[in-house]
């Protein structure tokens, strides 16, 4: 017969629903990257890098830690798809001015093009994904999964 150690009381109604949540993160995650690959034709990654690149504040581009940082990828997983996309010409490396030790890195000409030609196929995208959501429910979501991130970052086990 096999002894069972004493193990703290859990809900099973509560373990349930955090199962189930965080699966569907998951999920979701896993279905936006294939819809994104198969609809877009580009990676949930180069499209986060691109538009990350493409904010008004990122004029003068991102080193790679902070893009890294940025997008909570490391920076190992993120050399081999900006190795991708220096490739096809969409973004480039470039020496930064006050330290020219530390490489940023920036939207080309070619990536600007690409980028708001997708644009128009992204929005789309969007407004498919989450018609059935009124505003409110939006803003409500985008709070929620704030409060979710911050706890996922502030998570320490024994």
């Amino acid at each position: 017969m096999v002894e069972h150690s004493a193990e703290p009381d859990y809900d099973p109604t509560v373990v349930a629903i955090h199962n189930r949540l965080f699966f569907r993160i998951f999920q979701i995650g896993n279905i936006l990257h294939r819809q994104a690959s198969t609809q877009l034709k580009i990676s949930t990654v180069q499209w986060a890098i691109l538009g990350a690149l493409a904010s008004p504040r990122m004029k003068d581009g991102m080193t790679v830690n902070e893009l890294a940082e940025h997008l909570v990828v490391s920076r190992q997983n993120l050399d081999g798809v900006l190795t991708r996309l220096e490739r096809d010409q969409y973004v480039t490396r470039v020496a930064d001015q006050v330290d020219r030790r530390t490489r940023r890195v920036k939207m080309t000409e070619e990536g600007w093009k690409f980028w708001n030609a997708l644009q128009p196929s992204i929005y789309e995208f969007y407004d498919q994904a989450i018609s059935d959501f009124r505003f409110d429910d939006k803003v409500a979501f985008v709070h929620f999964l704030n409060k979710l991130q911050a706890s996922l970052r502030a998570v320490k086990l024994p």
